[in-house]
Order: structure tokens, then sequence, then C-alpha cells
């Protein structure tokens, strides 16, 4: 057997390995007990490190394009919310939660463990619980490894077109060829098959129960979706566009709820600091449409008006008499001195302007103002 064949074999078994995934038994799969322990990420070519790395390029993107929400107390709400389910999930790598201000319905995972949810999804919710279900359902991909796995089936379909799988190459230059392919994949690609999703409504309807949730309500979640779909065509939200909740897909996770769950006495529905926040929310949107177009909420200058002169008491500036009103909407004009204003600074010649002046200071006085002679001096 030639070299070059034994290559495509080995690459083909390689393939064929990547496409299964890597659990400790499928049987421990269905046990909830085993949350934690078991193992159901799927095998791929890329390591967990590589795929943090490849997420946070693609959440940089993310962010760079989208409407983060800035408000701390939504944010800390729905990262508790996340980080409630993700510990009592099959998830092995830490979770990052941020909140993107878009009105859809949608919710979504990046590789290695970004995790975005739209304030819409808040708005649609009706309990705590069914926001709860749908970040499972994205947890689960992240657990499960689903994108890796697909990448890694998509690289190795890459290479079976490659006139140079049959060029012996050593594995350096394989996972070079790889992470040059995979530089180029656009994030659209994040869309998963019918396998893939069934997988995760699997596993997050198990990370609900673990968490205290009624897995009932993402079901719930998912009739609601198709009654607003039926009533307005073309309504379906993001989060389902790649695997819409048809009637099998209610009725296969409603079966797999009583096969793997055991029923529990209570559940948590939701709370109080859900409404809250939900309330919170829709003031910040409320408050965001009376503004103006333009409009940032902060202070902004405003160009003075004729009208708002006649509102304030009228003032004297230097130059302008005493009788002015300065009502007028003429602004006020500086005057020049006159070339013999210079006299001002000498006594004024005006008996009025003297403070100490008297009738007999001036050349006119009464001849009592002069002194008379003693008749007695002789």
């Amino acid at each position: 057997m030639s070299r070059s064949r034994m290559q495509v074999i080995a690459l083909l078994g390689i393939f064929c390995l990547a496409a299964l995934p890597v659990r400790a038994g499928d049987d421990k799969k269905g046990d909830v007990d085993e949350i934690g322990n078991r193992k159901v990420a799927h095998k791929s070519i890329i390591s967990e490190e590589k795929e943090i790395a490849i997420g946070k390029q693609y959440s940089v993107e993310i962010e760079r394009s989208a409407k983060l929400l800035t408000d701390p107390v939504i944010n800390e709400y729905v990262n508790r919310v996340a980080q409630n389910v993700a510990r009592n999930s099959d998830l092995k790598i830490p979770l990052t939660v941020k909140v993107i201000d878009d009105p859809s319905i949608n919710a979504f995972a990046l590789p290695g463990g970004f995790l975005y949810v739209n304030t819409g999804l808040l708005i649609a919710a009706e309990e705590e619980d069914q926001v709860a279900g749908v970040v499972a359902h994205e947890i689960a991909h992240v657990a499960a490894r689903h994108w890796a796995s697909q990448m890694t089936k998509m690289t190795f379909a890459q290479y079976a077109m490659l006139p140079l799988i049959f060029v012996p190459m050593s594995y350096p230059v394989y996972m070079g060829v790889m992470e040059a392919y995979m530089q180029g994949v656009p994030l659209a690609f994040l869309k998963f098959n019918r396998g893939a999703e069934a997988e995760a409504d699997y596993l997050g309807i198990q990370y609900m129960y673990k968490a205290g949730y009624d897995p009932n309500s993402y079901v719930a979640f998912f009739g609601k979706v198709m009654e607003e779909e039926r009533r307005m065509p073309g309504s379906m939200p993001q989060v389902f566009m790649d695997h819409p909740p048809t009637g099998d897909r209610i009725i296969k996770s409603e079966e797999e709820i009583k096969q793997i769950l055991p029923k529990k006495e209570q559940y948590l529905v939701s709370t109080s600091e859900f409404d809250d926040v939900k309330g919170r929310l829709q003031q910040v949107i409320s408050n965001r449409k009376k503004m103006k177009p333009g409009e940032t909420g902060g202070p902004t200058l405003r160009k003075r008006q004729p009208s708002d002169q006649t509102t304030t008491a009228p003032t004297q500036t230097a130059g302008q008499s005493s009788g002015s009103t300065g009502g007028d909407d003429q602004p006020p004009v500086l005057k020049r001195r006159d070339s013999d204003s210079g006299a001002s600074s000498t006594p004024s010649s005006n008996p009025s302007s003297t403070p100490n002046s008297s009738p007999s200071s001036t050349p006119n006085s009464s001849p009592s103002s002069t002194p008379s002679p003693n008749p007695n001096s002789n």
C-alpha cells in the first residue's frame, strides 16, 4: 500500500472519530446526578485553549458592532442567572456573560464560553425560568463543544479536497493549514445542525432542572413562539431561526423530561427581582423613546431666544443712560467718550456738583459775607 493511500485512510479515520462524542458511556448522558462529572464534549483537533482564543476574537468583533447595555443592575442580574445555570452544567471553562441592547428575542454563545443575551429576550420572557431555559440551551452548546466539533469536520472535509493531502505532511503542517483556514471562517458558521440543536435541548433541560428551574417552562416558551408565529408569520425570534420549535421538537422535549428527570415538589419559577429588572429595563426603553433624535440625555447648549430677554430684569451697562429701559431687543452698545471728557477729572462748575458749595461762595455774595468795620475802633 502506498504511503499516500495510508495517509488518506488515516485522515478518514480521524474524521470519523471526530464525529463521535467523547462520553463515559451514553447511560451517563441522561443521568442528571452525574452532571459535572460526566464527559459530554465531542472530540476535536482544536484544544480548549485555542477555542477560547478564537471565541475571544469573535467577541471583540461582536462588541465592536453591537451596542452593549451599560446598566449595571440588569447586567449583574443576567450574569447571576447564567452563572447559576453554568455551575449546574457540564461546562469546564469560565463563562463570560454580557447583555446586548437589541429588541430581538435572541441569545447566543461563542466558542470558548462567551454568552450574549439580548434585551428583547428579557422583555419577551414572562418568568425567570424562561430566560434560564434559553441560557441553558446556549450553555449546552459550549459544554458539548459543538463549534469545535463542527469545525473539525469542516476542516477534514477541506483536506479531502486538497491535492496536498497526497503529499507527506507533518502534524505541524496540518495544524498550520487548519489554523490558516479557520481565520477566514465567518461568524455565520456558528449555526449548528439539527443534531447539535437536539442535543442542546436534551442537555439544557437537565441543566435547568439541576439549577432548580422547571424544565417545562422551556417547552412552554416554545409554544408561545409557535403561537406568535402563527399569528404573525415571519415573527420567529432569531434564537429559534436555525431550529424552529416545531411540534415534534416540543413532543420530544416533553418525553425526555418525563423519562430522565424525577419530579420535584417545587421549582423556582420566577423571582421578584426578575420583575424589578424587567420593569427597570422597560423604563430605560421608555425614557429612550421620549428623547428627541440626537439627544444623549446629557446637558446641551441652547441658543438664546429674543423672548428670553423680556423675562429677565434689565441691567444697565457702562455708557447707557439711566433712562434706558433695557427692554429693547437690540444688544448693548459701548459708546466712545467725547474729547472733552477729560474735564470731568477737574471740579465741576455746576453748583450742584460741589458737595460743600453755598450761595456765599459765588461772586454775587451778600454784604454779610465780608467783615464789617468795628465802630469802636477809633
